[in-house]
Order: structure tokens, then C-alpha cells, then sequence
């Protein structure tokens, strides 16, 4: 792969995990996130892919569950029915993809529907399994087009603007791409899912990188889903298949590893003072038990490890320096600061 100058040393911090299960058509907590948006004022925007109620929660790092939108599970205006990836444009308009319904839908940050736009299809500005989307400074936005193994490049008002990419295993070809990322330079950074790494392009897609091989190693991914890139060039992985989080620098060594560190979230551990047999149960598991040798998957071990991430499939970073890991399967976020 291509090299660059060393990044500054990486420190990652755990903060505080967010999260609480909600099952319902609404309330606190989140059902099965997929990824997640930080606005300015510090407001933070996860989308809950659960079928029965799929919608935007929203809440801040004080945990306080400020409010939620969406039209539930459907194909009308406004609904979703399999949405996958969130961002802002420059105006703090939030895009969401919808990778069943071939479109993307734009909403206020009170949850204004303002507009939608896509069509089904395989030709130019068509779409297929709509997935990671990320804008640059321009708000052109760039959206991988999943099942068609390729990104393509939009106006945010949906406008075709360009693409690349084809099916395969070469560098610049894909098989099933998932997340989307840009760096400071407006270089575009690619979760290659099923080929198990992640592929770094000019904004105009001439290919530059490749970061990981498959595997379950140190530096190896397995069916990487989410990708964030900080002003120094490291780039964040979320390894789902691996169950954790890496950090590659610039010149594509590993810089960092995390498994998980979540600890109980204020949501969890006010629900556990209002449910003291609940709490009763909970402190007579082990939840962080020694498993024998056939339950030794990254799977099966993160399924029975509750500080571990279990579904990683986004990873986020704010203006402040801070990471987010969005966990699908224990329905929740963990924070890490970054420095």
C-alpha cells in the first residue's frame, strides 16, 4: 500500500457508554442502532434500525433523551424500512439511507421531512442497497451504492455527479462495500465488506490504499462496517465480524485495538433503581465469565462479555475528540475520548 509520514502517538480513553434497550414504538433508549450523527450543539442523532419502529433518537453525552422522529417502518414519505447510515450536510441537514428502499430522505433536525430523493436501478444516480454516506466541505455528497459495488457522488440535492468502482477483489473494486468516510484532504475512505478491508481513493476515485487483509490478527478484519478518519490520518475501523474496533496510522500499521470497555449507562442504571429485582438478578451473573474452549469466537465471546462490543457496526468522531462505537446487538454507544 501507499505510505505516509507516522502520525502523532494514539491515546483512546474510555468515557461512558449511552444506551438502554427499547423494544417499544418510542420512548427512551435505542432498538438495534446502526450508526449515529453529532451535531453542533452537541446533540446526538442515532438511528434505530428495529422493524417494528425504526426512527431517530436523539440525545446528549449528559444522557438526557431529548426527542425522536420518523414515520415508523414503511415506504411512505418519511418512513424507513431498512435504513443503515446518517450524516449532516453544512446546514445540519440529516441525510439517512434506506438500502430496502433505494433512497435517501432529509429531515430538520426537529424531524421536518424537507425532501427524498433515488431511484432503484443500476444506471448512473440509481441506487441499490444504499449504505455509507459522508459529505465534503462542498456538500457534495458521496454515497456507497452497495449492491451495485461502487460510490457514487451527489449534490445534496441528489443530483449524479460522478462514480467509480466495480465487483471484485482488485484495488478499486468492491463486493458489497458498506461505510464511508472522508479525511481533511477529501479522500474517501471505503468499508470493503465483503472483502474484508478498508480502500482509500481521491475524491475523484483514483485508488491510493488499502488498509487490513482478512483475518482475525492483529491488523486483520472481518467484514468491516464502519470507517472514520481524524485530522492526522489514523484511520477508525469497525471490525463487526472481528467484534472490535481498530485503529490503523496513516502508513497502515496499527495504532490501536479496543474490544470494549462499557460500563452501565445512567438509562440502565436508573432503570435498575426502579427495578430492584431486576438488580438483584443482574448482580448474581456473571457477566464477564471464563468460557470454555468451543465458545471462543469473536462472537460468541462479545456475546458473553457485557463490557465488550458485541455488533460493532459504526464508528463516528465529533469536533471535540471524541469516538463513538455504535453497537447494534446491546443496543447502545460507547464514548472514548482520543488524544
Amino acid at each position: 500500500m501507499t505510505t505516509q509520514a507516522a502520525a502523532p502517538p494514539l491515546t483512546l480513553k474510555y468515557a461512558k457508554t449511552i444506551g438502554i434497550v427499547n423494544n417499544g414504538l418510542n420512548g427512551r433508549g435505542f432498538a438495534y442502532p446502526c450508526d449515529l450523527a453529532v451535531s453542533g450543539d452537541g446533540r446526538i442523532f442515532v438511528m434505530n434500525r428495529w422493524d417494528k419502529a425504526p426512527r431517530v433518537g436523539i440525545c446528549n453525552l449528559d444522557e438526557d433523551y431529548v426527542g425522536e422522529f420518523g414515520g415508523g417502518y414503511g415506504k411512505d414519505a418519511g418512513q424507513f424500512t431498512l435504513p443503515v447510515s446518517i450524516a449532516f450536510d453544512s446546514e445540519e441537514r440529516l441525510y439517512v439511507t434506506d438500502e430496502y428502499l433505494d433512497r435517501v430522505s432529509i429531515f430538520s433536525t426537529d424531524g421536518e421531512l424537507l425532501e427524498t430523493w433515488g431511484a432503484a436501478g443500476s444506471g448512473d444516480g440509481e441506487l441499490n442497497g444504499p449504505a455509507g454516506i459522508a459529505f465534503d466541505p462542498d456538500d457534495n455528497l458521496y454515497l456507497v451504492d452497495q449492491r451495485n459495488h461502487r460510490v457514487q457522488r451527489f449534490s445534496r440535492a441528489g443530483e449524479f455527479l460522478g462514480k467509480w468502482g466495480s465487483h471484485g477483489d482488485g484495488p478499486g473494486e468492491f463486493n458489497m462495500p458498506w461505510g464511508a468516510a472522508l479525511d481533511s484532504g477529501g479522500n474517501v475512505y471505503v468499508a470493503d465488506w465483503r472483502n474484508d478491508r478498508v480502500q482509500k481513493f481521491t475524491p475523484d476515485g483514483c485508488y491510493l490504499a488499502s488498509f487490513g487483509d482478512p483475518g482475525s490478527g492483529e491488523g486483520q478484519l472481518h467484514r468491516p462496517a464502519g470507517v472514520a478518519v481524524d485530522g492526522n490520518g489514523n484511520v477508525y475501523v469497525a471490525d463487526w465480524g472481528n467484534e472490535r474496533v481498530q485503529v490503523f496510522a496513516p502508513d497502515g500499521s496499527l495504532a490501536a485495538l479496543l474490544r470494549g470497555e462499557a460500563t452501565l449507562s445512567k438509562w440502565a442504571s436508573e432503570f435498575l433503581a426502579a427495578n430492584p429485582d431486576e438488580k438483584v438478578v443482574r448482580d448474581k451473573s456473571n457477566l464477564i465469565p471464563d468460557l470454555p474452549l468451543h465458545l471462543s469466537s469473536p462472537y460468541q465471546v462479545s456475546s458473553q462479555t457485557e463490557p465488550y462490543f458485541w455488533g460493532p457496526v459504526s464508528v463516528k468522531l465529533d469536533g471535540q475528540g471524541r469516538l463513538y462505537v455504535t453497537e447494534t446487538n446491546r443496543h447502545r454507544f460507547q464514548v472514548y475520548d482520543v488524544a
